[in-house]
């Protein structure tokens, strides 16, 4: 067996479940989702001389991740605006998934660094600092994301924004 499946199947029987669920609080859809790491998984293995361990690959898939997601973001907002003209919104009657259709909604509403500054901060629990490093952009950017993200998910949740802080 090559070094990197054995790597390759290392990382995924270990982070595989995490990597999966970072990739969907980034997209927002399980199939989305899956596509997201899969793409990641490609790009890394295809391009690196496998000589890390699990940690060193999970964080080159999970910035592999963060990339594709910000830049499949910005070439998808054509599709975004039209997409409710072909597809209807399906009802759900249970109040736990009704709330968690609306903050899905609300995420969907916010910029793709935005998104991704929100989930870097309150899913992976970074701080400003790296996330600043992650995105390659300064901390003030960071904060203004965070800071613009919370007013706008404060309003379309009904939240006092003193309390998602």
């Amino acid at each position: 067996m090559a070094d990197w499946e054995r790597a390759f199947k290392e990382l995924l029987a270990v982070r595989g479940a995490s990597l999966r669920a970072y990739a969907y609080l980034l997209t927002g859809e399980s199939a989305a989702a899956a596509d997201l790491v899969q793409d990641a998984l490609l790009r890394v293995f295809s391009r690196l001389r496998v000589r890390g361990d699990v940690e060193q690959l999970e964080g080159y898939v999970r910035r592999a991740m963060l990339n594709q997601y910000v830049d499949g973001r910005r070439r998808a907002q054509l599709w975004n605006a039209r997409r409710h003209l072909l597809v209807d919104p399906v009802a759900h009657h249970d109040e736990d998934q009704a709330l968690a259709d609306e903050v899905r909604q609300a995420l969907s509403t916010l910029s793709p660094k935005q998104r991704a500054c929100v989930v870097l901060r309150y899913y992976e629990d970074l701080s400003v600092l790296e996330i600043a490093d992650q995105l390659d952009c300064a901390e003030g950017t960071v904060k203004r994301h965070l800071a613009d993200a919370r007013t706008r998910l404060a309003t379309q949740l009904a939240i006092p924004e003193e309390t998602m802080r």
